[in-house]
Order: structure tokens, then C-alpha cells, then sequence
């Protein structure tokens, strides 16, 4: 099997060669849990699985001789090349009186060796009476048939079937402890998995434990059986991941649709995005909240069960959503989203549903809404797996739902998830198409996409032309276009800003190829372009003539595709059925001769399905524009060529409108671009600024301003007027509109001096999603007028990665004092910049600086307070030593490469110690009570390399507090003691 197999639930079945031998079950690829007789005295225990050659050493870390369990851990799985997934097994509770049927044994007893010794597996299926063994707290296993004869001698045939797991479908409820002679062989008493997870020290090592899994696992409730379910859930996840694994991606169609269809592991690039609302900061003792910091959108979905993702068209929410519905059924996740590995995906398109005229969906009919390739599932089975919490609920477009019908899709999101409240859901939508607290009663948290970085950019580039190669010739030719076009967003900014989202990106590449290199400047050329390159050159590169007996100029295939588009727009959707489109399409052809001469209704849709490359089948007889933004574009030509203009000013208010109307700006001629202007402002000054509504459409109108060849002065100075009443942004809403101005909105900012401090840390915060050589001036500005604003200090401090590194240093960081603030530094660039930022006391090193990269930076600097996150390359703290004689805080987090402490002895000041999810090692300690001046030891989620950790060392620091999360008591060694300097959190 290879990494990242998931191993079925039948072969978890593992060989335990304690004090004898007996059988167990794997809970994670790396801990078994079998019976406490089977070790016996001993802490260890060879663990094997028959048809694999060897064993694998397994520690004894939880033993109780009463229940009569223990739980083992190694450092590798006895079942080669398993390393994933970490989610635990499922395990069940039986909650009912009444027997339960069709259940199952499977283990390694003495009846079923062969050629002498040789072990093999075996299955007996019986019954769960809840009711036989309740007074002694004891699972009752009835055998279906006689399992074994009894021997004369006494010895039992079933001998080595101790410690096998004993399952409800995959539920595993318990292992096997004991096979009573007076049954006739015809039970088996067990130790019931209930009483295992609550038993308190069992659950202390796994909750401080997470090299063994992030949680310990829940317990679901049983009171039937039900045999089809487990294949059924098999298929399904089958079925899934054939669906949502492949996506195509804009510009490769010319491709055999194999090529053209890209696998997700291939395709998906994991985007950053940035969570609403701050929370605690784990990172003690740092003062400033740092929940708002950007993050991969794994890190940020992992510890939260409902997400509610705001993203721009294009931005790639959709593609998400496949993604996690492929990997969470196929359970190939890595370890940041481990816990989701196994979940049931139920994957909701509320744009299909709004086409299809369907209804939301209840329990039963979530598994039929994406139209997969399967059989009807079992009655019932939805909502036993949402009741189990096992459940993954993933709704993309609520925005597509029309605006008088979200609070109904409100109501039957808030139902399904009260009904089923350990279900996980993430949810998609435009950035303000609802308000941001419409699920907030839910239990959601929200987090909006962000554009991609540079980084990011020449990723996507990369994989985009590799795509490319599949089924092109012209390898070399391509390798330089990529060159090329790297060099291009390197080199122009411009083009940089318009490559933002993953879409967008793949329009720049495609039409890069086409064009040999010239590309167009503004967004809405950009789509014009792509058009043009789609609609009147894709069947000629491709030497495809007529194949419907149909010819069609690039102006005929937009109008007839825009009264598709604009009748989409105008209710509310986004997919259509055949019927629909022929209505739309008899209408157009009236006026349109030299098309309908060609064919009815019927072939002319034909064409445009098969030869624009902007329709596609979305499901049986449902169809859609290859994406939004270009039935969005298609339909603002038709209503400003219809002279419906005051029509879209009337829904300005609605957001799943907004980008309809910026792209109308392009389509409008020079008398009718202030008519659209004018219509914005008046929409913004009549909507309330709560919400951000007011802010939303002064920007739209302001955009729309920007694609103006020529405008009149004074519709000009009415949009910076408005625009300057919303100045400086009140919430993270507003900030996010303003930021669409991009560096357009610098000379509209306030004179910093005139503002309260309160006002400058807003602009501070918008400057820095604005960032680059551009807003440096501004910044200096607020440095200038900071007047001892803390706040402003700190958002300036972590501000640093978004501008030129020399420049921002000099400029802006270097007259601040920084005493009380947090300095990021998250490149090499501004680590070697630090020595002209000489006020700062405290700076936080995110990422893989090397130790001779710290030592150069950190030469000279006068710091108190140093934080390490993320850093994989140190192994020891030597590289600090400049900053040895004034350190007095010092924080380590996830730097799992340290391998000692060496360098920390020199730290003669150092009073505050972290060392979170990295390793604690015994030496490490003893260099620790070294440290005269240290009164405070934090150590939360250590690594521990032999499961013990031994304070021993430190009871020669008598003043110091010693604080420890996710270390079981019983693994502490020297706590007693220590007495109250020692404390314990979960």
C-alpha cells in the first residue's frame, strides 16, 4: 500500500506478540489497542500483520488491568508505506436494550494457523445483546454458529482471539476479552469501546498526544445494523471522487478532453484567505490579537466546523468545494485536514438546484443532488450518517440563490444543521451578497479568499503551461512563453494586479500563447479578448470547419449568446435547460436572418454547445457558461446595446449584480458611462453605510470611472467626493471594497495629522492590503503623525511584508519606536534590512530562515523578545547568540527540526520560555535550569521523542512557573515535587 492509503476498516486487524500472543486493532496507523492480559507485565509488545515480513516494536503507553485494555504506540505502522490518514477509527456506543444483529469478530486464533505456526486471519459473525452482561459493564458477543469444537484437554481453539476488534459494520464496538468454557464456545465477553475512551487517563494521553491524532474520537450512538450501508458508502465515495476530481481549466479545450481536464491533485493551488474575526492569540505572550492574519485556506478550515468562504468571482471557491468533496471521501487529506478524512461529502450546487426548479433538498435527497453515477442509496442512510456527525456538508453559491429566496435557503441551512448539529459544513458566496453576520447564529465563522500572491501566480503559471505540454509539439516554444510571461508579471505591475485570481491567470496564459506574447492592459479587454479568442479563432486553430452546417462571425456568437446571458442575469442563475435556451434563442434569430437561414433554434444551440467553448453540460440536459464572470460580461453588452441601463441601476443594491454593472462601464459609449456613474452615487448616498453597502457602490462607481477614455470633471470629482466621505473604512467590509481601488484611492486619503488615532490604524490596516513602493509615501505619513498610538505601531510592524523591504525600513519602521510592538518579519529580504529598524525590542521570525541568515540579521540588534514560528531548517538555537545578553522572551513555535537546545545557555537574561509543538528533550531541560533569571516555562503540545517528560532538571529553578498543555499527568515525571509552580491546562 502506498502513502496515504486508507486502510479498510477489516485489515486494521493487527498480530499483538505480548506475554503471549493475541490480536488487536489499529486506531491510527501508528496505535494499537488490544487487552491488558495479552501484554502482560511488560511495556512493549511486537506488532505484526500476516503476509507483511517482519514486526514492528510498540510501546506500552496505557495499561488497566480492570478493564482489562491497553493502547500502544510506535514510531512506524506495522503496515508498510501507512502513514495516513491519522483520523481515528470510527467507534460506536450501542444504545439499545434490543439485540444487535450482523455483527462482526475479526482476529487471529489458534484454530486458524496453518503449515504449523503460521498465522491467518478469521471472521465470525454473531449478535450484540446489550442486555447479557450489563450488570458487570461487559459487551456480550453471540456467535451466529458454533465457532470451534472444545478440546477434551481443556486449551481453547479460539486461544489468540483476545483483543480483536469486534465491529458493527465499521463501527468498531470493542475488543474481545474472554471466550467462556460454559457456553459452549458460543460467547465472547468483551470490553465495550464506551467505557475505553472514558476511562480518564486513556483520554489524557490522547487529548495531549498529537503525534497519535488531533482528537480523540466521539462516539457515535448504535441501535440497528444496517448491512448495506458500509458498501454503499464505499461506492459513494467512488462515485465522488470520479465527479469532482477532474476540473477544466480556461484556455487548454484545444486538448483532448483527457488533457484538457485536469486531476485536482495537478490543479488545485491552496489559496490563502484571511478569517473575519480575530481570535485569542495562542502565540503567548504576544499581545496583539493575530486571528486576521492571512493563512492557507487548510490551516484556517482545519479548527473550524462551519466556515461560511466569501470569494470573488473566479477566485476559485468552487474548485475548492471538488476538492474537499474528492479528498475527504477518498479520506486523502493530509494531516492539517485529517479529521475530515472519512467524512460523508454532500456536495449541494444550489445553481443546479435554481436551474433544475428543484426544491432544497431534505436529509434523504443530499446524496442525490449532485446526480452522481450511483444506484439509490439505503432508506435512511443520509441521516444516519449526518446523525452520526459524520457528515460534510459543502454548498456552493448561495449567492445564486435569488435574493428573495436566501432567507429560505437561511432557513434550511440553520434547520438541517440544528436538526444535525455535529455536522461540518463550509459554504460559499460573494463577498457581500449576504450580511456578515447571516449565519453568525449557526455557529459559522467567515473567511474571504484572498487574490493570489506572486508566489502563487508563478505557480499557477507553471502548471498551467505544463498542462499544456500534455498534447503540444512545441515543447520549447512553450517553455519560453512561460519564461516569458514570468517575466512579464515580474516586470509589470499592472499585469501583476490583473492575475490575482486563478481564473483570471488562466485568461492571461491562454491568451499569451495565442498572441505570442502581447497581452491586453485592462480587465475588460481582457474578457473581450478571451472572447474574441474563443468565439472567432478556436475552430480555425483547430481546423474545424462547419461541423454543423453553421458559420457564425464573433458578433453573431455574442448576441446570441448574450440573451442566454442577460435572461440568466435577469432571474437570478446561472444554469439552463435546453428548452429555456431555445426560447431565448427564436427570439434573437427574428432579427437575425443570415443565422436562422442556417438552421432552427435547435441546430444553432447545437453550434454554440459544441464549437464556442463557452457553453458546457453541467449535468443530464442542465447547462452553463464555462464561468460566471462570462455570462456576466456577455449580459452587460446586451442591457447597455438594449439601452437598459436604468434597469441595472435598479438593482445596484444587490450585490450578485455589482460585477454585471462594472463590466457595463466597458461596454458603454461616452454619453452613456456618466448616466451609469451618476446612477452609482445616487444608489450609494440613499444606502445605509451599516453593511458596507454605501462604500460597495461609491467603489463600483469609481471603477466603473476608471474605464473611461474621456469623462466629464465634474462626474470625476463627484466620485472622489464620495469616495472621500467613506474614508477611512469603519470595518473589514469596507476595507476590502476600498481595496478594489487598488493604488487609485492613495490621493483620495486624509491627511493623517487631521484623524484620531482610531481613524489612522483603519488606513494603516487598508494601506497594507493596498501595499508596494506606491503607498510608501502615505505610510511614512502615518508614522510621521502616529503621536503614541499603539495601535497604528502594531499594524505598521506587521505591515512590513506588503512593501519594499529597504525602503519601508528606512522610511516608515525606523523613526517609530517599537519598544511595545511586534515586528514581523517573514523574508530574508527584511531580516537583513532589521539592522535600520534600531527602536524595535520584540520581532517574530515567521518561516525557514537559515542559522547563518539569523546570525547576519540579528548582528547588533538590541532585542528583548524573540518569536521562531514555522522554522524547519534550525536545529539548534546557536544562531540567536548575538541577541544572547538581552533576551528576556523567548518564544518557539513549530519548529520541529530542533534537535537540542545548544546556544540557550548563553541567555543569562532570559525570563519567558515557550516551546510549543516542538521537541522536548530530557537535555533540553537540564539546559533550561541553567537559566537563573527564568520564572516562567510555558510548553504547549511538546513533541516528546520517548512519550515521557521529565521536570526533574528544573527542581533546582525555585522561582520558576512551569505551565504545560496536552501532556497526560501520569507522562510527567518530578511533578509532585514541584507542587503549585506547576499547572496544567487542556
Amino acid at each position: 500500500m502506498s502513502a496515504g492509503t486508507v486502510l479498510p476498516v477489516g485489515r486494521r486487524a493487527v498480530v499483538v506478540h505480548g506475554g503471549r500472543q493475541g490480536s488487536g486493532v489499529l486506531l491510527t496507523p501508528r496505535t494499537v489497542l488490544t487487552c491488558a492480559h495479552v501484554i502482560g507485565p511488560g511495556h512493549t509488545a511486537r506488532v505484526s500483520v500476516p503476509g507483511v515480513r517482519g514486526s514492528v516494536l510498540f510501546q506500552v503507553i496505557w495499561s488497566d488491568a480492570r478493564l482489562d485494555a491497553a493502547l500502544l504506540v510506535s514510531a512506524q505502522s506495522p503496515h508498510p508505506g501507512v502513514t495516513t490518514p491519522n483520523q481515528l477509527i470510527r467507534m460506536s456506543e450501542v444504545t439499545t436494550d434490543w439485540p444487535l444483529t450482523g455483527c462482526e469478530i475479526v482476529g487471529f486464533p489458534e484454530i486458524q494457523r496453518y503449515d504449523g505456526q503460521r498465522l491467518e486471519a478469521d471472521q465470525y459473525r454473531g449478535t450484540v445483546l446489550p442486555l447479557a452482561g450489563l450488570i458487570r459493564r461487559t459487551m456480550v458477543f453471540e456467535f451466529d454458529r458454533e465457532p470451534a469444537a472444545e478440546r477434551e484437554d481443556g486449551t481453547t481453539a479460539l486461544a489468540g482471539l483476545s483483543g480483536a476488534p469486534v465491529y458493527a459494520g465499521e463501527a468498531l464496538l470493542g475488543i474481545v476479552r474472554e471466550i467462556p468454557h460454559d457456553r459452549r464456545l458460543l460467547r465472547a465477553e468483551c470490553v465495550p469501546v464506551s467505557q475505553i475512551v472514558s476511562d480518564p487517563a486513556f483520554r489524557e494521553w490522547f487529548d495531549g498526544n498529537k503525534a497519535a491524532s488531533d482528537l480523540l474520537p466521539r462516539l457515535e450512538p448504535i441501535t440497528h445494523t444496517h448491512p448495506h450501508d458500509p458498501r454503499y458508502e464505499e461506492e459513494y465515495a467512488e462515485a465522488l471522487a470520479t465527479e469532482y476530481r477532474k476540473t477544466k481549466v480556461f484556455g487548454l479545450d484545444e486538448l483532448s478532453r483527457r488533457d484538457a481536464e485536469w486531476d485536482l491533485d495537478t490543479a488545485y493551488l491552496s489559496l490563502e484567505a484571511s478569517p473575519r474575526t480575530p481570535r485569542p492569540d495562542p502565540r503567548a505572550p504576544f499581545r496583539e490579537p493575530v486571528g486576521g492574519t492571512p493563512q492557507r485556506i487548510e490551516a484556517l478550515l482545519a479548527d473550524r466546523p462551519r466556515v461560511l468562504l466569501r470569494g470573488d468571482a473566479g477566485a476559485g471557491k468552487t474548485t475548492l468545494i471538488w476538492w474537499l468533496a474528492a479528498h475527504a471521501a477518498s479520506g486523502t487529506l493530509d494531516t492539517r485536514l485529517a479529521e475530515l478524512n472519512g467524512l460523508v461529502p454532500f456536495v449541494v450546487p444550489l445553481r443546479t438546484l435554481r436551474a433544475q426548479g428543484q426544491d432544497l433538498p431534505s436529509p434523504g435527497a443530499l446524496s442525490g443532488v449532485s446526480r452522481l453515477v450511483i444506484d439509490q442509496p439505503p432508506d435512511g442512510w443520509a441521516g444516519r450518517v449526518l446523525s452520526a456527525g459524520r457528515g460534510l456538508l459543502l454548498v456552493d453559491g448561495l449567492d445564486e440563490v435569488p435574493h428573495d429566496d436566501r432567507e429560505d435557503a437561511h432557513r434550511w441551512l440553520s434547520a438541517l444543521l440544528r436538526r444535525y448539529p455535529r455536522t461540518r459544513c463550509v459554504a460559499t458566496v460573494r463577498p457581500l451578497a449576504v450580511a456578515p453576520d447571516w449565519l453568525e447564529s449557526e455557529g459559522f465563522e467567515e473567511l474571504s479568499l484572498l487574490p493570489m500572491r506572486d508566489a502563487d501566480i508563478t505557480a499557477f503559471t507553471a502548471a498551467w503551461h505544463a498542462a499544456a505540454r500534455l498534447d503540444d509539439d512545441g515543447h520549447d516554444a512553450l517553455h519560453e512563453l512561460e519564461r516569458d510571461l514570468t517575466q512579464q508579471f515580474a516586470n509589470t505591475p499592472a499585469l501583476r494586479e490583473l492575475a490575482r485570481t486563478p481564473l483570471l491567470c488562466a485568461v492571461i496564459c491562454a491568451l499569451h500563447r495565442l498572441r505570442e506574447g502581447f497581452l491586453p492592459e485592462t480587465r475588460w479587454e481582457l474578457y473581450r479578448s478571451a472572447l474574441q479568442m474563443l468565439l472567432g479563432q478556436r475552430d480555425k486553430r483547430r481546423k474545424v470547419d462547419r461541423p454543423e452546417g453553421v458559420t457564425l462571425t464573433v458578433e453573431e456568437h455574442q448576441q446570441l449568446l448574450q440573451r442566454i446571458a442577460v435572461w440568466l442575469v435577469r432571474g437570478g442563475q446561472t444554469e439552463f435547460t435546453e428548452e429555456s435556451a431555445l426560447r431565448q434563442l427564436d427570439r434573437a434569430l427574428t432579427g437575425m436572418p443570415q443565422v436562422s437561414d442556417q438552421g432552427d433554434a435547435s441546430r444553432i444551440l447545437a453550434h454554440l454547445l459544441n464549437r464556442s467553448g463557452l457553453l458546457q453540460e453541467q449535468t443530464d440536459g442542465v447547462y452553463q457558461f464555462t464561468h460566471r464572470t462570462f455570462q456576466d460580461f456577455l449580459a452587460a453588452k446586451e442591457f447597455v446595446e438594449g439601452d437598459h441601463l436604468h434597469e441595472l441601476l435598479r438593482h445596484a443594491p444587490e450585490q450578485q449584480w455589482h460585477d454585471v454593472l462594472l463590466l457595463a462601464a466597458g461596454h458603454c459609449s461616452r454619453r452613456e458611462l456618466p448616466v451609469l456613474v451618476d446612477g452609482l452615487l445616487r444608489a450609494g448616498t440613499t444606502a445605509r453605510r451599516q453593511g458596507g453597502k454605501r462604500t460597495a457602490l461609491y467603489v463600483l462607481a469609481a471603477l466603473c470611472a476608471q474605464h473611461a477614455a474621456w469623462l466629464d470633471a465634474s462626474v470625476h470629482q463627484k466620485v472622489q467626493t464620495a469616495v472621500r466621505g467613506v474614508l477611512p473604512p469603519r470595518t473589514v467590509e469596507e476595507r476590502a471594497s476600498l481595496a478594489r481601488l487598488d493604488t487609485a484611492v492613495l490621493p483620495l486619503l486624509p491627511e493623517p495629522k487631521e484623524l484620531a488615532p482610531p481613524e489612522r490604524e483603519q488606513l494603516a490596516e487598508l494601506l497594507a492590503v493596498i501595499g508596494g513602493s506606491a503607498a510608501l509615501p502615505y505610510a511614512r505619513k502615518l508614522a510621521e503623525a502616529d503621536g503614541g498610538s499603539g495601535g497604528l505601531r502594531s499594524v505598521l510592524a506587521r505591515s512590513w511584508e506588503k512593501y519594499p523591504a529597504k525602503e519601508y525600513a528606512e522610511r516608515v519602521l525606523a523613526p517609530l519606536d517599537l519598544s511595545s510592538s511586534v515586528l514581523m518579519v517573514s523574508a530574508s529580504e527584511q531580516l537583513h534590512q532589521l539592522f535600520l529598524v534600531p527602536r524595535t525590542r520584540s520581532v517574530g521570525l515567521l518561516g525557514d530562515f537559515t542559522p547563518a541568515e539569523l546570525r547576519s540579521g540579528l548582528s547588533g540588534a538590541t532585542l528583548h523578545h524573540i518569536a521562531l514560528f514555522g522554522n524547519e531548517k534550525l536545529t539548534d538555537l546557536s544562531a540567536l547568540g548575538p541577541c544572547g545578553s538581552n533576551l528576556e522572551i523567548l518564544n518557539i513555535v513549530h519548529c520541529t527540526a530542533l534537535k537540542s537546545l545548544v546556544g540557550l545557555a548563553e541567555f543569562g537574561a532570559l525570563k519567558a520560555l515557550t516551546l510549543s509543538n516542538s521537541p522536548v528533550f530530557e537535555e533540553g531541560l537540564k539546559v533550561i535550569a541553567e537559566l537563573p533569571q527564568l520564572g516562567t516555562l510555558i510548553l504547549t503540545q511538546p513533541q516528546l521523542p520517548d512519550g515521557k517528560l521529565n521536570l526533574t532538571p528544573l527542581h533546582s529553578l525555585p522561582n520558576l512557573q512551569i505551565n504545560i498543555t496536552g501532556v497526560p499527568k501520569t507522562k510527567v515525571l518530578g511533578r509532585q515535587k514541584l507542587g503549585n509552580r506547576l499547572t496544567f491546562k487542556t
